[in-house]
């Protein structure tokens, strides 16, 4: 099938598992999702293919043009409740993200959104006094440029994914009706970025320095395997069901969570209800389950194509073939952020 790329929307997402790819019939909705692929994170070649695949006329550049959302460890998404008559004070709000967030903030590039409603802040006005700090190095802008570029891959934006994916996640609250606080949940390599949200916007915050690599020593030694690496092979290959070690195996995230969710639960009153962990590759889904019934909270059951529907965007049979669930959430909310009507809290770096 050949068409001229202009008049099609890409999307590329990066996080610590994987690509997430997907084609759109249009640039702007009413529009239909035409692809959506998916590339293990260390394989170029493959990844070539399936670029190769979903814009069979390739654009004159040479690159596929896409929106970008990206992942990069160290990225700053942090709750923060400032005093907003010291907004406009000299360093008042650099020396905050400092203390507060313990960052080198002259290294990074920061955006301010209202935490409720998802829009960014204007500092030249008067600020609201809960706000969502979301930010990156300056260098991961560079290298998750260079990267972009090194796959075939020029980003007409790059941005921060998980931004977008918060908004699309109140998003999907308010569409369902869902007022009960979310736990949601980034599961990377070496940490996990925890969030609790609602149809009121992101409640709370907390990066967690625990992610996949802390669960390899206790496969290494729970299954007398050859050392780590041997660990991480079997790990990811799909051919072990780790289920029954779950507990275990999420026994250090754990118990980070239930200090956030306690502290959470005496300051608000409220109870967390339910879960979402993002991203995740589809052989480690047992990770959310496993989180999920060690807290007694349920995982969240989305409706997908309905929430889509709901912002004049259609999966084609091709895609509606792939199943999408919440792991497909950062790239799709990366799509509806930009190209449906403005949706609050659907706001993005």
């Amino acid at each position: 099938m050949l068409f001229a790329p202009k008049n099609k929307g890409f999307f590329v997402e990066k996080n610590d598992h994987g690509w997430m790819l997907a084609r759109t019939s249009s640039a702007s909705a009413p529009l239909v999702v035409e692809e959506l692929r998916e590339v293990r994170l260390n394989d170029p070649e493959a990844l070539k293919a399936v670029i190769s695949e979903i814009q069979p006329k390739a654009h004159p550049s040479g690159y596929l043009h896409a929106d970008c959302g990206v992942y990069p460890p160290k990225r700053l998404l942090r709750c923060g409740t400032i005093e907003p008559r010291r907004a406009k004070e000299a360093n008042y709000l650099s020396e905050f993200c400092s203390q507060q967030f313990r960052i080198e903030h002259e290294k990074y590039i920061i955006a301010l959104l209202d935490a409720a409603t998802g829009t960014q802040c204007d500092i030249s006005q008067v600020l609201p006094k809960e706000l969502l700090f979301c930010g990156l190095l300056n260098e991961e802008v560079v290298s998750n440029q260079d990267t972009m570029l090194e796959a075939g891959i020029y980003p007409t934006r790059l941005e921060l994914g998980s931004v977008a994916l918060l908004g699309g996640i109140v998003d999907t609250l308010v569409f369902s009706g869902s007022k009960s606080p979310t736990l949601v949940l980034e599961i990377g390599s070496d940490a996990t970025h925890s969030f609790i949200v609602g149809a009121d916007g992101v409640e709370a915050s907390r990066p967690i320095p625990f992610g996949i690599e802390s669960m390899l020593p206790v496969v290494h030694r729970k299954l007398n395997l050859k050392d780590e690496e041997s660990a991480r092979k079997l790990f990811y290959s799909n051919t072990f069901d780790f289920t029954s070690m779950g507990p275990e195996l999420v026994q250090r995230l754990l118990k980070e969570l239930q200090s956030s969710i306690g502290f959470f639960e005496v300051q608000t009153g409220q109870s967390i209800g339910q879960l979402i962990c993002t991203a995740l590759p589809s052989q480690l889904s047992w990770i959310e389950s496993s989180i999920g019934s060690s807290l007694g909270v349920a995982t969240v059951k989305l409706d997908i194509p309905a929430w889509l529907a709901s912002h004049r965007i259609t999966l084609s049979d091709r895609a509606l073939a792939v199943s999408p669930d919440s792991r497909w959430l950062g790239l799709l909310s990366l799509l509806v952020s930009h190209h449906t009507p403005a949706v609050p809290h659907a706001a993005a770096l």
